[in-house]
């Protein structure tokens, strides 16, 4: 029998990178989908991708930096042809919750005509230690647009182990696995929870949205990151999210881990006391 071979999008990005060590762990035989690999996957380079999918049975699909993206629904498009023509089982996605543009991308996948699961997911706490506001918290001062909507902010690991049972287990074919934190916060709550675990002071300042957007480009955002942010905080962060789900409950048999908790855990790598060496 021929071992399956399950490609991870994005193997060095925050899921893919999670989802790859969890796999490796287990046993299974990975093939990681990055620009760094051999063979190299580039979203940019669909020439190349017959060659990533040459054998593969599974894929996780991750796209940078986010499906909302205006790019994201032609390549999803065009993957996913590759992938079906290679004899490719089963699509695992990786979602946003409240993102009709994501949601464009997963009907794709849908209709696929092999095996797919939907991970949807809510805002990563990692995106305070490993993304775009790590910088700001090691500054000590955080300006954001929307102080006032509650989001519930979910674990990256949670995300990497929902998606490592999608890949690796029988009853997820098909299925839309919702993934949210067990609280709703704010960003000044999320700041307060950070501040607490680090015993550091840290400062929330509420900024406009055209303020916020005049600050990522001084910094050198690049342009893709601009547009997705402008998005989210213009279209998501509208409450529509402000509610939680028991999704990582239900296919992992256990609670959602808190941003609290994540937190302190994070906190006690000393990584926000340290200069910012992080990857988006």
């Amino acid at each position: 029998m021929t071992q399956e071979q399950i490609l991870v999008l994005g193997a060095t990005g925050k899921t893919g990178r999670r989802v790859a060590d969890k796999l490796t762990q287990l046993g299974k035989n990975v093939r990681l989908g990055s620009r760094s690999a051999t063979p190299a996957f580039d979203w940019h380079n669909p020439e190349g991708w017959a060659g990533v999918l040459k054998g593969v049975t599974k894929v996780y699909i991750t796209f940078q930096p986010d499906l909302a993206v205006p790019a994201a629904f032609a390549a999803i498009t065009a993957f996913t042809k590759e992938a079906v023509a290679a004899g490719v089982q089963h699509l695992v996605i990786l979602s946003g919750r409240g993102e009709a543009e994501a949601q464009r991308c997963e009907e794709i996948v849908k209709s696929s005509g092999i095996d797919w699961t939907v991970v949807r997911c809510d805002w990563f706490s990692q995106n305070f230690s490993e993304s775009f506001f790590m910088d700001a918290i090691l500054a000590g001062h955080v300006a954001v647009p929307r102080t006032e909507t509650k989001v519930p902010y979910v674990d990256v690991d949670d995300i990497a182990d929902v998606v490592v049972a999608s890949l690796t287990e029988e009853g997820h074919a098909g299925k839309v696995h919702e993934l949210t934190g067990p609280d709703l916060l704010t960003f000044g709550e999320v700041v307060a929870e950070i501040s607490k675990a680090t015993g550091r002071e840290i400062q929330l300042h509420p900024i406009s949205l055209e303020a916020y957007a005049t600050m990522l480009e001084e910094h050198g955002v690049p342009e893709d990151y601009r547009w997705l942010i402008n998005y989210l905080f213009t279209y998501v962060l509208d409450g529509r999210n402000s509610s939680t789900t028991n999704g990582v409950e239900q296919v992992l048999g256990r609670k959602a881990k808190s941003f609290a908790q994540y937190a302190q855990e994070t906190a006690a790598t000393g990584i926000w006391n340290a200069p910012a060496n992080v990857e988006a």
